[in-house]
Order: structure tokens, then C-alpha cells, then sequence
């Protein structure tokens, strides 16, 4: 209590406790957030009950029917395919290219030497990985697996990749083998009955106590040491004869510390063990648009099969039947209690009948308008403008270039995380076999991490973002190469996805034929 307190205390000690009483009230009121986000008397926030726990109940829990909605939405509804596939495109394209990058320095090489190994290497891994033998399945090469992981990735949470070894052949020297499989056969034994449960979920590995969480086995610290995989999808009605068995696959490879399974997934919280699929924070709003699309459809199907009824006059004694609306090679339902609409089809009534016409009002004015409207939310929660994703690009050469350096941001960004959970791990495992077959030669490659880090080092570079005024950015890149800000390697890369040495070498080559044939001044390239 304050001087002033006390003394209002002293002449009138009930208005003096209310005023104490009043302060105690405020001090509770006004804890944190206990009146702004957290508040649980204002009106649009008194009904909110937000139940978030761990990461294994908000998405282990409810992973299954993320996972098939998602499926669902990338095999029958435009905008949710645009989603998948747009991302698809600008991260992968055809295929992330290895482009080696030793530390040259550290090996003892000069630049010229380092550049003869990376062109060699590159040459030998192109053997390995333009080849579908590389695929356990024998199905796509390495490049097209990008493509199909990546996608899984995103549909499924998760992408998985096994690592096998084959034999080699004559005309195939590797024996490393890649299994791509989706995240469905990822999970815990016994858990096979019923929708999602917590036993079916977590589970437990009674040999040597670790736990297992939907399909990934951790050991005391949470760190992971194996993955349990069944046999096949399950409850798959097209397998309902083959009984379901799991086999527990080690992380990492107790001798070479090389990994068993790559797990390609993006993690949005500490303690997960499991991707969340790429759609699921937009599953509602894009299954309302394509119900709202169809029911827009289908009104203007309805519309565009206007009938017309014609009434006889009270004379008229003819016996003409009502006209079919649809001809008998068109329909669909032969119930005769079923009606079917044609188009342009005119009727003729018995007397006594009126027409009556209704005009739906199809397509709504504002179709278009609130498609939009949804359709930036949802690119804003994927990260894709809505340009990109509904493929329309109506705005001014700013607008859409500033969408496009925005797209272009979480594209670099996936593509990163891609390259380092797939393409270098698979490159690192390649480059040991190839060294330790005696095709490729790395000193010290075996013998210390540092060295293996520095004879593994690369780069994976994938489709260029491409221009939307070719002229204004050729000549950014140029203006940026002569300031010292890029090099004309990185400019090439970023302008056209290209290799800045080998389109010398196609030039030089080029420019002396021109130079031959009589086309081209003693300078160099021909002026205009």
C-alpha cells in the first residue's frame, strides 16, 4: 500500500480496500498474454480450445488420413495436383546434376589437376546414374528417381529410399542398387487393426527396449538406430493372401557408418520422427474449392441442356409420343423412373401442362474472383504464388517478377535440403565403391573423414529459374560479373542451368568453324 493508500485508509478504510481490491484484479487481468492471444473471455476467443501436444499425438496420431487425403486431393483435384507438381518441376526438373567440387587445396592438387579428376568422376558417375540398373527396381534412372522421391516426399510426408547391393554386370560395374518405397510400409509391428490408436502407433522393441514410434526405432536418447518396414501395404485388398511381416533395418551400417535408409522428409517441430504431408495444412481449403468448382460444372452442364416444351391446343388428336430427351445409344440409366437431360431438345405436352423455365444463373460472376481469392491463401501456406500455382500470370513485369524471386526462395531452398539427404549421401556412397573397384583414384580416401569430405565435395544444380525479360537479366548478370559481385560460372547456372566450362569448350569450337568457313573477322565473335 502506497502514502496515498494510506492515507485515504485513515479517513475512509472502505473506499481504501476496494481501491486495493481493484488493483489485485488488474495485476491477475494483466499477466502476458492472459489478455491478447491467450485470452479465454473475449468473444472471438472464447470458444477456442487449442489441444496441441507432442509431435507424436498432433501428427503420428493423425499421419494415415493425412497421408490418403493428400493422395487423393494430387489424383483428383486440379489445384491440389498443381500444388504437388509445381514444386516438382522448379526443385528437380529432369534431374539434379552432380557438379564436383574438391577441396583441391587440401589434397595437394593444383586447379588444373583437380579439374581433370572432377571431369573424369563426373564422366564415371553418369555411367552409374543414366542407367536404370541403378534402381533396384529397374524402372527409372538416378535422375528420374529425384523426381519420383521427391514427389512421394511431398504426397506422403516422407520419401524412402533403400540401399541395396546387386551384382555387377560386364556392361554395369556397380553393385549400389536404390529402393524407393512410400512411408505406408513404415510402421509399428502389430499395429494393423482399426484406424490410428496409440498402440498401433508407439510401440516397443522387447529385445532390447527402445522404443518404437510409427515405424522408427530410438534408442534411450531419441536418437534413431532402426526403421521397421512390413512386407506390404496395409490391409492392400490387392494382397489379401500374403501375410504381413516387418523387418527391422539398422539406420547406419555398423562398419562403414553409411546409411541403411534415407528418410527425405522436412521437419517442422523438435522430436519428430515423421514427415507431414505437403498439402495437409491446406487439405480443407482445396477439397472446398473443388467441390465448389464441380458444383459450378455441373450447374452449367444442367444449363447448357435447356429443354423446350411445346402445348398441343384442345383440338389436337395426336398421337406422337413425348420426345426421348436423350437418345438410346446416349443413356446413361435405363431405370424409367431415372430422367435424363439432353441438349436441344424440344418436347411436345399433353394439354393442361405449362412451361416453366429456370434460370440458375451459371457460371456465378464471382467464380473466378473467389477461386483466386482462396488460391493465394493457399499458395502463401506452400509458399508458391498463386500465379504459379493456378499458372496465370496477368500482373505487370514487377508484380510477376517479384512472385517469381519469392517462389524461387523456397525452391532453393527444397532443392538444398533435397541434394543433402539424397543426391550427395547416394554420390558419398558411389564415389567409395568406385574408388574402392579401382575406377576412380582418391589417396587417402579410406584412410581419414577429411580426406573422404574433401574428394566427396559437389554441388547439385537443377533447372534455372528462367526470364521473364531476358534482356534486362543478361544484362544484370553481366553488370554483376564485371563489379566482382558472381562469376560467370554462377551466372550461367542461375540464367540458364548450364556448365559455364563446357559451353567454352562448345564455343571455342563453334567460333573456329564459323572462323574456317569464312564467317567470322580474325577478332573473334562477329560484330553486328
Amino acid at each position: 500500500m502506497n502514502t496515498v493508500d494510506r492515507f485515504i485508509a485513515y479517513f475512509n478504510p472502505h473506499g481504501a480496500f476496494k481501491r486495493q481490491a481493484a488493483r489485485r484484479a488488474l495485476d491477475v487481468l494483466n499477466t502476458g498474454y492472459s489478455e491478447s492471444g491467450a485470452s479465454t473471455t473475449k468473444k472471438a476467443l472464447k470458444g477456442w480450445r487449442a489441444r496441441s501436444k507432442s509431435p507424436q499425438s498432433d501428427i503420428d496420431l493423425n499421419l494415415d488420413t493425412l497421408r490418403q487425403r493428400s493422395r487423393d486431393l494430387f489424383m483428383s483435384g486440379a489445384l491440389g495436383r498443381s500444388a504437388i507438381v509445381t514444386p516438382r518441376t522448379n526443385v528437380i526438373g529432369a534431374g539434379l546434376k552432380l557438379k564436383s567440387r574438391i577441396d583441391h587445396e587440401l589434397l595437394g592438387l593444383t586447379r588444373e589437376q583437380a579439374d581433370e579428376w572432377e571431369r573424369k568422376t563426373e564422366r564415371e558417375f553418369a555411367l552409374w546414374a543414366e542407367s536404370r540398373f541403378c534402381d533396384a527396381l529397374r524402372m527409372n534412372n538416378f535422375y528420374e528417381l529425384q523426381s519420383v522421391l521427391f514427389m512421394s516426399a511431398l504426397l506422403n510426408g516422407d520419401g524412402w529410399v533403400a540401399i541395396k547391393q546387386g551384382d555387377p554386370k560386364p556392361y554395369f560395374p556397380y553393385a549400389l542398387r536404390l529402393h524407393l518405397f512410400e512411408g505406408d510400409r513404415v510402421c509399428t509391428p502389430w499395429g494393423t487393426t482399426g484406424y490410428p490408436t496409440i498402440s498401433s502407433v508407439i510401440g516397443r522393441n522387447e529385445k532390447n527396449g527402445n522404443r518404437i514410434i510409427n515405424g522408427v526405432e530410438i534408442d534411450q536418447s531419441g536418437a534413431v538406430v532402426a526403421y521397421w518396414i512390413a512386407n506390404k501395404y496395409l490391409h492392400d485388398p490387392t494382397a489379401p493372401m500374403t501375410e504381413t511381416e516387418w523387418v527391422r533395418v539398422e539406420a547406419f551400417g555398423k562398419r562403414t557408418g553409411q546409411p541403411n535408409i534415407l528418410q527425405i522428409m522436412e521437419t517442422e517441430r523438435c522430436e519428430q520422427y515423421r514427415g507431414v504431408p505437403f498439402l495437409a495444412p491446406v487439405i480443407q481449403s482445396i477439397k472446398q474449392i473443388s467441390q465448389y468448382t464441380e458444383a459450378e460444372l455441373t450447374a452449367a452442364i444442367i444449363l447448357s441442356f435447356f429443354t423446350v416444351f411445346v402445348k398441343e391446343g384442345q383440338n389436337s388428336f395426336s398421337d406422337f409420343p413425348i420426345a426421348e430427351a436423350v437418345q438410346d445409344s446416349e443413356k446413361v440409366d435405363f431405370d424409367p423412373n431415372s430422367l435424363e437431360l439432353g441438349s436441344g431438345t424440344i418436347n411436345v405436352l399433353p394439354p393442361g401442362f405449362e412451361i416453366e423455365t429456370a434460370d440458375p444463373k451459371r457460371p456465378a460472376s464471382t467464380f473466378d474472383v473467389f477461386v483466386t481469392a482462396l488460391a493465394r491463401q493457399i499458395g502463401a501456406a506452400l509458399e508458391i504464388p498463386y500465379e504459379l500455382l493456378l499458372k496465370s500470370f496477368t500482373s505487370s513485369y514487377s508484380a510477376s517478377r517479384a512472385a517469381l524471386l519469392e517462389a524461387w526462395k523456397a525452391f532453393k531452398m527444397r532443392r538444398t535440403w533435397f541434394a543433402n539427404d539424397f543426391c550427395q549421401p547416394i554420390y558419398e556412397m558411389w564415389l567409395s565403391e568406385a574408388i574402392a573397384r579401382g575406377r576412380v583414384n582418391a589417396p587417402g580416401y579410406f584412410n581419414d573423414p577429411l580426406m573422404a569430405k574433401a574428394w566427396s565435395r559437389a554441388e547439385w544444380h537443377g533447372p534455372a529459374p528462367g526470364q521473364i525479360d531476358p534482356t534486362k537479366e543478361v544484362q544484370a548478370a553481366k553488370m554483376r560479373v564485371e563489379n566482382g559481385f558472381s562469376t560467370r560460372e554462377r551466372e550461367t547456372i542461375e540464367l540458364t542451368g548450364g556448365d559455364f566450362d563446357r559451353n567454352i569448350e562448345q564455343l571455342q569450337r563453334e567460333n573456329q568453324l564459323m572462323k574456317n568457313a569464312g564467317l567470322l573477322p580474325e577478332g573473334g565473335v562477329k560484330s553486328e
